[in-house]
């Protein structure tokens, strides 16, 4: 038996399945690739990087958003000339 490393499911039965091959864990759903004998780890790099993904990405738009009120704002500079 293997544990999640996402929800800590630690009866994730793996005696049918051979290394390299991916299952999904009955508790949370996440896809699962069997690495070793009961060793288990996220398939596809689907764990923390993703969060870490979505971290960059809204700063991104933050720095986007900033742009955009700068533009704004020398518009406005133009108008007012």
């Amino acid at each position: 038996m293997a544990t999640c490393p996402e929800c800590d499911y630690d009866e994730i039965d793996t005696e049918e399945f051979e290394e390299g091959d991916t299952l999904s864990c009955p508790e949370c759903g996440k896809n699962l690739v069997l690495i070793g004998p009961d060793e288990v780890d996220f398939a596809d790099g689907d764990d923390d990087e993703d969060d870490d993904d979505l971290e960059d990405d809204e700063e991104e738009l933050d720095d986007d958003e900033d742009e955009d009120d700068l533009d704004e704002d020398e518009e406005e500079e133009d108008l007012d000339e």
